[in-house]
């Protein structure tokens, strides 16, 4: 080989990665079964309330990490994600609070089986959760977000880390009856913040790396 030339197993050693890793296999709706189990509780609370809430239990455990999950399905052959709807108004990406101690991955697979499986617990094959695709940052209490950690900030209140979450070709989705679970598509998420706020709305560029292999029935 001449000076300079790179075969293509170099160029993927010095991409750093598997071009394979970069396809996201997505199957149809159809493939998965939905149902519904006992309603999950709320926290009927003020903002007020809530930023108390929060400020408690920084007071106690410092910084509080959430872990929520960007998950894909096909349909009408076009991509689509899956969001949890709150009250009819609030939407979500599926995932929640960390436990003190607890690993990004465990606690991940653990809200994903409580929100989305039977009894709260993984009926089926386990969670396969993938890259970190972004993160976001509280500086304080208050409901303003940062993709980024702002440098003069050094002790932010909240951070928000997307996993990719890839789904087998069939898989059971039992959800709370107090929560729905919707597949809205990529292209009426984009850049709409009004609707799904800035975490959500970003999603499809954070996906923006990514080639989506659709699967057919």
């Amino acid at each position: 080989m001449a000076d300079g030339m790179l075969s293509n197993g170099a160029v993927r050693e010095i991409n750093g990665s598997d071009q394979s890793n970069d396809v996201i296999d997505i199957y149809p709706l159809s493939s998965y079964y939905f149902g519904s189990k006992e309603a999950s509780p709320f926290k009927d609370e003020t903002l007020a309330d809530r930023i108390q809430r929060m400020k408690f239990n920084y007071a106690a455990h410092g910084l509080r990490t959430r872990v929520e999950a960007v998950i894909l399905v096909e349909l009408f052959k076009h991509p689509h994600l899956l969001l949890l709807q709150v009250r009819n108004s609030i939407f979500t990406l599926p995932g929640g609070r960390l436990k003190p101690g607890e690993s990004d991955i465990v606690g991940l697979r653990r809200k994903l089986s409580s929100k989305l499986s039977v009894n709260g617990s993984d009926d089926e094959t386990e969670w396969e959760v993938g890259e970190l695709l972004g993160m976001w940052w509280k500086p304080d209490f208050e409901t303003l977000l940062y993709p980024y950690l702002p440098s003069n900030v050094k002790k932010p209140k909240e951070c928000t880390k997307l996993f990719l979450v890839r789904l087998p070709v069939s898989r059971r989705f039992i959800v709370p009856k107090n929560l729905k679970l919707l597949a809205v598509p990529l292209c009426q998420i984009h850049e709409n913040h009004k609707t799904y706020g800035p975490i959500i709305s970003g999603v499809p560029q954070l996906l923006s790396k990514f080639s989506f292999n659709i699967i057919e029935d």
